[in-house]
């Protein structure tokens, strides 16, 4: 009977050591960068600029989880717009940053960033220079549609300790350079 009652007390113990692990599950601005990274080959798009045929692709992605104590997730995107003309290929580096608000959809297990807002943009191209407002329209529009329809994360659920916390409603909450899930109380 004593056995029985140190099994009982042990499972218990072990437990409760697996719900500590579920209080809280984090994701650090390393990974989204990576799984960001990982995706950058389907951000492209055939458009057209004044009429000019313009071929965007995001080359790079940075990642600032909660800048200055703030709820948003910081993105900064090195792009080429390659614009045809007369048979020649004229590419452009542009620089941008945005930020958005990360929101945990709890049907697709997964993070996505939305409602991007552009905070600066420059462009570098054959020699010019600055700020080109109606490329960078372009490229905020392609990564925000492709942002609303994928996940910047998706929970492993085949680990058993991630399954059994995105079984439960979480909230995302943003602690400097980390976003947190929690299970709701």
């Amino acid at each position: 009977m004593k056995a029985f009652f140190v099994v009982l007390l042990t499972i218990i113990i072990s437990g409760c050591a697996t719900l500590s692990q579920l209080s809280t599950y984090t994701v650090s601005n390393a990974e989204l960068e990576s799984v960001l990274d990982s995706q950058l080959g389907k951000l492209q798009k055939q458009s057209e600029l004044a009429g000019i045929p313009l071929e965007l692709t995001v080359d790079d992605m940075t990642v600032d989880i909660g800048p200055d104590g703030r709820d948003v997730v910081r993105l900064g995107a090195l792009a080429t717009a390659s614009i045809n003309v007369f048979g020649f290929k004229y590419p452009a580096k542009l620089s941008l940053e945005m930020e958005g608000a990360p929101y945990y959809d709890s049907e697709k297990k997964a993070i996505f960033v939305r409602s991007l807002s552009l905070l600066d943009s420059t462009i570098d191209a054959a020699g010019y220079k600055g700020n080109l407002a109606p490329v960078s329209k372009e490229v905020m529009m392609l990564i925000n549609g492709y942002l609303a329809s994928n996940p910047v994360y998706t929970l492993d659920t085949t680990n058993n300790t991630l399954r059994l916390l995105s079984s439960v409603p979480l909230n995302l909450s943003i602690e400097q350079g980390k976003l947190a899930l929690q299970p709701k109380q």
